[in-house]
């Protein structure tokens, strides 16, 4: 289906079930951007492995939040076995990389079968917005999508949220319904739920990209010679009514959080200009002399 900006809401109910039928175990690949110890991956590991799926953890040896889509060219990239952090019968190595580095190792290197799912996450949190073009953990789940698996990355919209069992069983909801189907060639689902009680959230929705904007984003300070260094420590400016492109009935990633509800965003690699081509600049003609 091709989405304008005259269609509908799919069901917001779809995914919302406590828990699905079971269905026929799945290899899945997980990684993320706050690395091999931190409590959100192991919980959705362990959440992944209680349903019976097969499950393989390779993700940065140490936090690597914030690196984007970055790739290890310069030096050699090492993985150890970190099993023992994990529930059993999960594999899982801890690697020198980035997220984008785990996920092509696990690919190219690591796993025994290919998955059938790359989960990334569950990130300790949000990636909201335009903010997905920084994230670790969204590029880790991208790396999935342009090696041509279903992917999906999955955050908590909180830095001091830590309960992330609920997060878990939506996130693998989502993807063991998603997966009933065909899964969209180039689709990559963004996965954000709100830092709430379980009584409190409200129904999953389909949403847009938000436009994010930040403010006092560097603060300067001085080392202990005098010399100026500069921190990026920028606050989020809260808007609920910027979105991208998408269905004009479809609200924002920031706006669907604030309400307190989970935020489901369908995303893509492919970054090529959606606007008017009568925008674009004038081409300048290539003199004979530049050939």
């Amino acid at each position: 289906m091709i989405w304008t900006k005259d269609s509908k809401q799919p069901s917001e109910h779809k995914f919302s079930k406590v828990r699905l039928d079971a269905m026929n175990p799945l290899n899945i690949l997980i990684s993320n951007d706050d690395g091999v110890f931190a409590e959100g991956i192991r919980t959705l590991a362990s959440a992944a492995a209680r349903r019976g799926h097969k499950v393989t953890v390779v993700c940065p040896d140490q936090e690597r939040s914030a690196t984007g889509h970055g790739l290890t060219l310069q030096s050699p990239i090492r993985a150890e076995r970190a099993d023992e952090l994990f529930t059993d019968g999960v594999k899982a190595w801890g690697c020198s990389g980035t997220p984008a580095d785990c996920v092509k190792l696990a690919l190219f290197e690591l796993l025994d079968k290919k998955p059938d799912l790359v989960l990334s996450g569950i990130n300790h949190g949000p990636n909201l917005g335009t903010d997905v073009f920084c994230s670790g953990t969204v590029a880790a789940a991208l790396e999935g999508t342009l090696e041509g698996f279903p992917s999906m990355a999955i955050s908590i919209a909180s830095f001091n949220w830590r309960n992330f069992d609920f997060a878990g069983e939506l996130a693998l909801n989502i993807a063991e319904e998603a997966l009933k189907g065909p899964w969209p060639k180039n689709l990559l689902l963004n996965l954000n739920i709100p830092p709430c009680s379980i009584e409190e959230i409200g129904s999953l929705k389909w949403t847009r990209l938000s436009i994010r904007h930040y403010e006092e984003q560097f603060s300067k300070r001085k080392d202990p010679r005098g010399n100026p260094y500069f921190w990026l420590a920028g606050e989020a400016i809260k808007d609920l009514e910027s979105a991208g492109d998408g269905p004009s009935d479809w609200i924002s990633d920031v706006a669907q959080i604030a309400s307190k509800a989970p935020s489901i965003t369908p995303i893509q690699p492919d970054l090529f200009w959606r606007g008017e081509i009568s925008d674009l600049p004038k081409l300048i003609e290539v003199n004979q002399e530049f050939r």
